[in-house]
């Protein structure tokens, strides 16, 4: 339970709006000058939550973590205006999960559409929110890429497991955290940076390195890939300058992802000519792919519908349990389906409309692979091992993201936050 006088601090601090925002400068790498500088949050001097780690673990314990967040962003933004920073000049703003999934508050509104129209907003995510409700998230950055702001994943080595999950996301930044950037190299630490490598060139992504307090790390960092730097030996966080120097370069802005309605079957048909089958011949394709992906160095994405719940029987839900165990994200959906059909494993309940039952998928993604089974069922009256579908087998990564998305747009939404305290 919070102490009344602890909550009472935390409140006088959202009734006042004191919160105090502090920029880092991010440095290009090549130039050595200014390219965008990251808003963090503090609370007031000399105040028991002056540091995020309070300030934000406070919010969390008593159920106001959006609520801070949406005053955050508010305050940097407020600040980045009044100095008059140019719209050249990237501002990256961590955001809370859970604040994307809420409205902004009707008072702090006219300066959040403000910023939109006159910054450079990067929204900073953090790698592992997308495995706790890719619905929401997905959605809600769809609506910040439409609104011009880039999206940068942040602490990424923090959880390597979820590393699959930024070809979902698809940012134009990646951030290596500081423990990467910092520590020894070790196997794990090689799986990050090939990881972030491998997305950087597949996309044209930004890779940024934090952490960068000495020479050795700014080695490290360009041994990483990285083209952009942040770390106290650039400059500590701090107010923005009075002038401003426009940076040399641009960061890169995905458009957003065309909506379409439909299943992943109905992608896949776009770029594919099906292939007539029966479902004793597609048994041993489905177990291919599954094992294609979990002999992968990286922990994978796991996406597979089931048409009705019967099908996920005893040996499929044992083996998907045991790929669950090391995955990224592991979801399955089906007529009836259980929200927790196994432990580690999203369930997903279709309605009985949906013509995602009509289909057979099977979607295995991750930094080094990306395979998927895609088959839907002809109408007949055959028994159940020689009932027919129409089957498409493909590798290609844009048609697999795509049909992704629309599994992950049918999850349900959850309603537990993650934390993302802002440093």
């Amino acid at each position: 339970m919070t102490d009344p006088a602890e909550a009472g601090e935390f409140e006088n601090i959202m009734a006042t709006k004191a919160i105090r925002p502090v920029f880092q400068p991010i440095i290009s790498l090549a130039t050595n000058r200014v390219a965008g500088y990251e808003a963090l949050a503090r609370g007031p001097s000399g105040s028991t939550l002056s540091t995020p780690r309070e300030l934000f673990s406070r919010a969390r314990n008593l159920g106001r973590l959006a609520d801070l967040d949406w005053l955050a962003q508010a305050a940097a933004y407020r600040a980045a205006l009044t100095a008059q920073l140019p719209k050249d000049v990237p501002l990256f703003v961590n955001v809370e999960p859970s604040a994307l999934r809420s409205a902004c508050p009707p008072n702090l509104a006219p300066i959040i559409d403000q910023a939109a129209q006159e910054l450079q907003i990067v929204i900073e995510i953090t790698e592992r929110s997308l495995g706790d409700d890719p619905a929401a998230l997905l959605e809600s950055v769809a609506l910040m890429r439409e609104r011009s702001a880039r999206i940068a994943i942040d602490d990424v080595g923090v959880n390597p497991s979820s590393l699959a999950l930024m070809s979902l996301l698809g940012p134009d930044v990646i951030k290596i955290d500081r423990s990467v950037v910092q520590g020894r190299t070790t196997r794990a630490t090689a799986k990050v940076v090939n990881a972030v490598m491998a997305e950087s060139d597949r996309t044209g992504a930004v890779i940024l390195a934090e952490g960068i307090e000495n020479e050795d790390h700014l080695r490290t960092a360009l041994s990483m890939g990285a083209t952009l730097g942040q770390g106290w030996l650039f400059g500590r966080p701090g107010p923005l300058p009075a002038r401003h120097e426009l940076p040399g370069n641009h960061l890169p802005r995905h458009e957003p992802a065309k909506s379409s309605a439909g299943t992943p079957f109905d992608v896949a048909q776009r770029r594919h000519t099906p292939v007539r089958t029966t479902k004793q011949r597609l048994l041993p394709l489905s177990n291919h792919i599954e094992a294609m992906g979990s002999q992968a160095p990286e922990a994978m994405v796991l996406l597979a519908t089931f048409q009705q719940q019967q099908y996920f029987d005893d040996a499929t839900r044992h083996r998907y349990t045991a790929m669950a165990a090391g995955g990224a994200l592991t979801a399955v959906f089906a007529q009836d389906m259980p929200a927790e059909p196994a432990k580690g494993i999203h369930g997903c309940p279709l309605d009985p409309a949906d013509p995602l039952i009509g289909e057979w998928t099977v979607i295995i993604l991750n930094s080094y692979f990306a395979g998927a089974l895609f088959a839907k069922e002809v109408p007949s009256a055959l028994p159940d091992p020689q009932r027919e579908f129409d089957m498409i087998v493909s590798y290609d990564r844009a048609t697999i993201t795509e049909a992704a998305h629309q599994l992950l747009h049918r999850m349900p939404p959850t309603s537990s936050p993650v934390e993302n305290a802002q440093g």
